[in-house]
């Protein structure tokens, strides 16, 4: 199939190997430049076969390290089945430390299903949908908050395929050992790359393990602990590769993420002051923050409050805000009885 991508991976060779996707694009410096996306693969025999990737956004960086770390780490002899590890999915925006790549200003976590003969962003959508993600049972896309947003560290699936599919993944994405997750429902046609993966056929497991564009030692511990305790429920290893950790201190709390209307949204430009932090527990009513206007320094400022009751789970980091902007977003507490029969 031609994707407008080129690689040299062997899918069926027992190795540790790396090397790099191609994707050209004529730019004024080099003409016949190739976009090189770092991708790594593990392969030992049969058994699950898991992609991690990270970088999807280029300003969350728990993903990129832990991933690359674990490459270093993994001995192929420790593997059992194949692991696919591409750890800057969007490397020209992880080389800005921007969200967006600016070769093409694509946003590759909306560029899904991709287009083969588009621009790099869409090129890599299209060959990871139609190519990558159909040759993996499970792909696990590892997200933060980025450079704008503080986010609660959750894990994420969408309440989307035939329900021991979804089953599956709800069992693999508390076993991640997250305090929180939420279920989300941006629907099966979804530019995304978890909608992604349910139509390329493969389980789906995303998350936010931090914000902010930087990392923390917490952080780090969550995303490192994620991804071993995933290796090990799938049997891919034996042993945690990053660990040793922290024991999980308490059931994953599920959450649902349903509507925009669980967000307050800048309808004007002001400057944003939270009242609470990520992880409070709020009921609808409760003041969210205020907003103040410098250009008008004389008038009071307005009070903020929260559309529902739940869980915050994401505010915006920078102050000076635009109309438009996400301020506040809370997740609702998700019962069982909610979800689909297993």
């Amino acid at each position: 199939m031609h994707t407008g991508l080129f690689h040299e991976i062997d899918f069926e060779k027992d190795q540790k190997w790396s090397g790099h996707l191609g994707i050209p694009f004529s730019i004024d410096r080099s003409p016949y430049f190739q976009l090189k996306i770092p991708i790594f693969r593990i392969k030992n025999g049969a058994g699950p076969k898991l992609l991690l990737m990270a970088g999807n956004h280029g300003d969350e960086y728990e993903g990129e390290i832990t991933l690359t770390r674990l490459y270093r780490r993994l001995d192929a002899k420790a593997v059992k089945g194949e692991i696919t590890i591409l750890p800057f999915a969007n490397l020209p925006a992880v080389m800005a430390a921007r969200r967006r790549s600016p070769l093409d200003e694509g946003n590759l976590n909306r560029a899904f299903p991709g287009d083969a003969a588009g621009t790099p962003t869409f090129r890599l959508a299209h060959f990871l949908e139609h190519e990558l993600f159909p040759r993996h049972d499970v792909v696990f896309d590892i997200h933060s908050g980025g450079t704008s947003m503080a986010h609660v560290p959750c894990a994420l699936i969408e309440r989307q395929g035939p329900p021991e599919m979804f089953g599956q993944a709800l069992r693999l994405m508390e076993g991640l050992g997250m305090p929180f997750a939420f279920v989300a429902e941006n629907g099966a046609a979804a530019p995304t790359s978890m909608a992604a993966a349910a139509r390329a056929g493969a389980i789906g497991l995303s998350g936010e393990f931090g914000g902010g564009g930087t990392v923390t030692p917490q952080t780090m511990a969550f995303t490192a602990r994620a991804v071993d305790r995933l290796l090990l429920a799938l049997g891919i290893v034996q042993a945690p590769v990053l660990g040793p950790h922290a024991p999980v201190e308490r059931a994953t709390e599920l959450l649902a993420l349903q509507s925009h209307a669980q967000a307050v949204f800048a309808t004007r430009r002001g400057w944003f002051e939270p009242a609470v932090m990520v992880g409070a527990r709020v009921a609808a009513g409760d003041v969210a923050g205020w907003y103040h206007d410098f250009e008008r320094p004389e008038l009071p400022e307005e009070v903020l409050r929260f559309p529902a009751d739940g869980i915050v789970i994401s505010q915006r980091l920078h102050t000076d805000s635009q109309s438009g902007d996400c301020l506040v977003q809370v997740g609702r507490a998700l019962s069982r009885d909610e979800l689909p029969a297993r």
